[in-house]
């Protein structure tokens, strides 16, 4: 059931609530928490469509708040409240307002918001996209004891992770920390197994993913090693290498959904790592609402701490295709290198043929390029050592090439 309010207050979508449930037969109100979601309106629909499927374990009163932009100045000072009001099978398990705020009111959403929580209920607070840097000090977080980001979805995500750490607050958590939930519980599964010391570890994903950087800050704040971040081209998170003293493990996701567990001494082992929806991510976040202590020093752990290492050559075509390219080139440069040695040689040779034999030129007279100190001996000379040291380093990038 939908009910349209144009213009409104929160004092009539309270009672459009009330009227939503009775007309339904519900007038119950069995809801355990109060979502609120800050988006635009590109991102409204997926967003409440995850927060509908998320309902389903977590009945909740969610209110879709959407500023919308106005485009003249003159809207711009005019104050408007559209809803819409959504019980029974349109809204999941529980209740849905979807609130456009329009002109001044954009600025004050929390009064919008705030008459119509849940009494004695937690508040979670939700941006999709376009999060505030300090999540806690923005007038819709201070309502919540739960702020969810999403670092994923900014333009600069490392330097989304740096700021996040210099204005973490307890209730403070991010869903690109929520989706390596199940890499953190495999890794210490596999640890459990073994009685080693890992000395160093390596985390594999494609770049502009702070999943991986999360992870990798994990594990070298937990296990105290250095830890490198080197790039792949995904999807996600693709494998990470822990180096211990019993031998290596291995846990590497190629295709995005199973990965494959690798210990010394004992059989590989297939592993269920599917990358998981919007709606399983808020979900597992609604069913903890206390602080993330562990999230926090992790965060707190810094990005720049970490060793950054380019993708293996054999990853991809691009470092094939340079390898080739390169060896082509030093090729082509041995190859004028010796053509130049053959036209220093023959050089000396038709000067000395085309030479009378009491002329200077000739063999046995002091100019002559047979004696030691003729000038075209002296030229020849030259044009060898200068040949050899094109080829010496001509043969250098071939060398490197080579060894690639």
């Amino acid at each position: 059931m939908k009910i349209d309010l144009t213009d409104t207050t929160a004092s009539k979508i309270n009672k459009a609530l009330v009227q939503g449930r009775r007309a339904i037969g519900t007038p119950a109100v069995g809801m355990v928490l109060t979502l609120v979601i800050v988006t635009d309106e590109e991102n409204a629909y997926d967003a409440l469509r995850a927060a509908n499927d998320a309902s389903h374990e977590h009945p909740s009163r969610t209110l879709l708040v959407i500023k919308r932009v106005s485009r003249s100045p003159r809207d711009r000072t005019t104050s408007r409240l559209d809803a819409e009001v959504r019980v029974g099978a349109d809204a999941g398990s529980g209740e849905t307002v979807v609130l456009r705020l329009y002109g001044e009111v954009s600025d004050h959403a929390q009064s919008v918001v705030l008459p119509l929580l849940l009494p004695d209920a937690p508040v979670v607070v939700w941006w999709p996209v376009n999060a505030p840097l300090d999540p806690a000090s923005d007038p819709l977080g201070a309502l919540a004891q739960r702020r969810v980001t999403d670092t994923y979805a900014s333009e600069q995500p490392v330097r989304e992770l740096t700021a996040r750490a210099d204005t973490y607050t307890p209730g403070d958590t991010d869903l690109s920390w929520t989706r390596i939930t199940p890499w953190r519980s495999m890794l210490a599964a596999a640890l459990d197994q073994v009685v080693c010391d890992v000395q160093a570890v390596e985390v594999e994903g494609e770049e502009f993913n702070p999943s991986c950087e999360l992870l990798a800050m994990w594990l070298a704040d937990r296990l105290d090693v250095p830890v490198k971040r080197s790039l792949s081209s995904g999807p996600g998170l693709t494998a990470v290498r822990m180096d211990t003293d019993c031998g290596p493990i291995v846990l590497d996701r190629a295709d995005g959904s199973l990965a494959t567990l690798s210990i010394q001494g004992q059989p590989d082992r297939a592993v269920a790592l599917k990358r998981r929806e919007t709606a399983e991510l808020i979900a597992e976040e609604l069913r903890r609402l206390d602080p993330d202590d562990t999230y926090a020093s992790a965060l707190r752990f810094g990005v720049e701490r970490l060793s950054s290492v380019p993708a293996p050559a054999g990853r991809g075509a691009g470092a094939a295709e340079a390898a080739e390219a390169a060896v082509a080139k030093a090729v082509q440069a041995v190859a004028l290198a010796e053509a130049a040695v053959a036209k220093a040689e023959e050089s000396p040779a038709e000067e000395s043929e085309g030479a009378p034999a009491d002329s200077p030129g000739s063999p046995g007279s002091p100019g002559s390029p047979g004696s030691p100190g003729s000038p075209a001996k002296g030229a020849a000379s030259e044009s060898s050592g200068e040949a050899d040291a094109q080829e010496a380093a001509t043969q250098e990038p071939l060398k490197k090439a080579a060894a690639k």
